[in-house]
């Protein structure tokens, strides 16, 4: 079957943090190693998406292992 693309639906983590210079939204793709920027949480996801999806049209083979996202305390002064 030559011509036939196979589409790959993936699950990402995306993690949406504010800038601490700017009034931009950050969104990071920890699985990938992408980040992208928005003005609200969905148009930071949005460009996290088109961002994400460029960089595996370039290179296929990037996915990582999936992210283990955990939280931990830390005392600070």
């Amino acid at each position: 079957m030559s011509g036939v693309c196979q589409v790959k639906i993936m699950k990402l983590t995306a993690i949406i943090y504010p800038d601490s210079e700017t009034d931009w939204l950050v969104a990071e793709c920890p699985e990938i190693g992408t980040a992208s920027q928005g003005h609200t949480e969905e148009e930071a996801i949005a460009n996290l998406r088109e961002a994400t999806e460029l960089y595996l049209e370039s290179f296929p083979q990037a996915l990582k292992k999936p992210a283990a996202i955990r939280t931990f305390e830390l005392a600070h002064a």
